[in-house]
């Protein structure tokens, strides 16, 4: 009974099936809407008094950062 190798024998049979074609790429993800008003979560350097006058009134204090960035953003506009 005469088998094929596992492993071709001629190395450009070789070669080539080290590089076998190249699958197809993922269809691009579609984005999302963006949901109003919907919260992000960031990273965001302020100075330490700053912080701790926000924490001083305990829970809440990133909302309380966030309504006074929004009071200066409103006061802008």
């Amino acid at each position: 009974m005469a088998t094929t190798p596992r492993r071709p024998v001629n190395p450009l049979d070789a070669a080539e099936a080290l590089f076998k074609p190249a699958k197809k790429a993922p269809a691009a993800a579609t984005e999302r809407p963006a949901i109003p008003r919907a919260t992000e979560t960031i990273s965001l350097k302020i100075d330490g008094d700053v912080l701790a006058f926000f924490q001083e009134d305990g829970p809440g204090w990133q909302d309380r950062i966030n309504s006074a960035l929004r009071a200066a953003m409103e006061a802008e506009r």
